[in-house]
């Protein structure tokens, strides 16, 4: 369900949506999402993600959670005026206000109909760019739903589209495993978030360990809440192995007293990076760091590494 919208409108003109959808094949969909979403559903998020510059999987993930891709029982999901208990309705699940804001007809409707599935999809594609997508997916989900179990559920169902299609002609140069992947890309999505004590709310404020959880989270792979007890959770990286994206890296003054984590990337010159939530006042950043444990890292020291994906 969309929570009150916000930023300028991104309509693209009627003509400018015909030329960029009309009767195009936009990708190859996993196995998956040509068994579980109607042809009608499939092609619109595809042609509203051309529109629009975002992935479909995204829009197949809001749809899948609002809706099951129209397919749910719920007369608010498909019955023309009928909303749910919060005024949502609609294969996307509009509130009124939002709608107003965010809703278009790629057909020129008017007014556009939030329980047209095209307007639906449309809309949504048009008001998730307007809220970030897809420089910062994870924020632009948190403005459509205002749950981080929401962004977590519609990341791992884009992340399951896309890792299906992704085996079938895997990434050249890909190493490690998938959620490992799927943690940082979201990591990096997050960069530029505030620095926040305790907070885990994509695109709003984190913590360091907030955001290893968040990134993790989203692949469907639990970790604990605290640094110290995401070190203690393991697995740990064998002293000597090179590190790999998507491992933990953390620092403090010993085992007992872990104080800071972060996430493993790469830089293009393929050195070992992290992305982390460093400290009140800063943001959501990529940044090198001492790759030997028992190095200085400021006040702290670099502890070792792990491997929640392995």
């Amino acid at each position: 369900m969309i929570v009150g919208g916000f930023g300028a409108l991104l309509l693209l003109p009627v003509l400018v949506i015909g030329a960029a959808t009309g009767g195009l094949k936009i990708s190859n969909p996993s196995q998956t999402a040509t068994d579980t979403i109607p042809a009608e559903y499939l092609a619109l998020y595809e042609q509203a993600g051309v529109a629009f510059g975002i992935p479909w999987e995204l829009l197949a993930g809001i749809g899948k959670v609002e809706c099951d891709h129209g397919q749910s029982t719920d007369p608010a999901c498909w019955e023309e005026g009928v909303t749910n208990s919060a005024g949502a309705g609609g294969p996307m699940q509009f509130l009124a206000s939002t709608w107003a804001e965010y809703g278009i007809s790629p057909d020129g409707d008017n007014p556009p109909d939030r329980w047209d599935p095209a307007d639906a999809v449309f809309s949504a594609a048009n008001y998730l760019r307007a809220s970030g997508a897809p420089g910062n997916i994870p924020a632009a989900v948190y403005a459509y739903n205002h749950s981080q179990a929401y962004v977590n559920e519609v990341i791992a169902y884009m992340n399951t589209y896309t890792q299906e299609a992704d085996s079938v002609a895997p990434i050249a140069g890909s190493t490690g495993s998938t959620a490992a992947e799927d943690a940082v890309t979201y990591a990096l999505g997050q960069i530029g978030t505030p620095y926040e004590w305790g907070a885990e709310d994509p695109g709003v404020a984190f913590d360091c360990s907030g955001l290893t959880q968040a990134a993790y989270q989203a692949t469907g792979i639990t970790l604990p809440r605290t640094a110290q007890a995401q070190y203690d959770a393991g697995p740990p990286v064998p002293a000597g192995q090179p590190l790999e994206p998507g491992d933990l890296a953390f620092f403090g003054q010993d085992a007992s007293a872990v104080d800071h984590v972060g996430i493993v990337s790469t830089n293009q010159a393929g050195e070992a990076e992290m992305i982390d939530a460093p400290h009140t006042g800063a943001q959501v950043r990529e940044e090198p760091f001492p790759t030997t444990p028992g190095t200085p890292w400021g006040d702290l020291t670099y502890l070792g590494a792990t491997r929640p994906a392995a």
